[in-house]
């Protein structure tokens, strides 16, 4: 009975500690935003910056500095905001059909409202995919949320 005893708490200890690591690590995977602001879903990254107006004013502009947007291969990302101060600047970049595991760049800020990285878009066997990158601001106590979506893999 003690063996039995033993073995059962043991095995409710690992579950509550799966329980607590995914607790925690649950933003990192999934990061939560006070706000979520949408772009104009007309607007194509593979040829121009895109954009969002705040809710509370300002303006966020992803654009990526390589076009087209390529696979395997380093690239710049570029967001500039402009009305609110951000603190913190990371871009999100997750697949839409499939799991291509965790590609969040931070931002370096380059002065004037412009943040700046490298990316890497890992293939898919498909060729074509589809892509949502969530660009995720700081600004004060708020973390805002702004996803655009684009597909890689074919060019216009």
């Amino acid at each position: 009975m003690n063996k039995k005893m033993l073995i059962d708490a043991i095995g409710f200890l690992l579950i509550a500690l799966v329980v607590v690591v995914g607790y925690k690590l649950s933003p990192l995977l999934l990061p939560k935003a006070d706000v979520s602001v949408f772009p104009d879903v007309h607007c194509d990254l593979h040829h121009q910056a895109c954009g969002a107006d705040l809710p509370s004013g300002g303006r966020v502009e992803l654009s990526f500095k390589t076009r087209p947007i390529p696979m395997v291969k380093a690239f710049r990302v570029e967001v500039k905001v402009s009305g609110v101060e951000a603190k913190l600047v990371e871009v999100d970049f997750a697949g839409i059909d499939m799991n291509m595991g965790l590609n969040r760049p931070q931002l370096l800020p380059q002065g004037g409202g412009v943040f700046v990285a490298e990316a890497t878009l890992p293939v898919c066997i498909t060729g074509m995919m589809e892509w949502q990158a969530t660009v995720l601001l700081e600004v004060g106590k708020q973390s805002i949320a702004i996803p655009y979506r684009f597909t890689s893999g074919t060019h216009d």
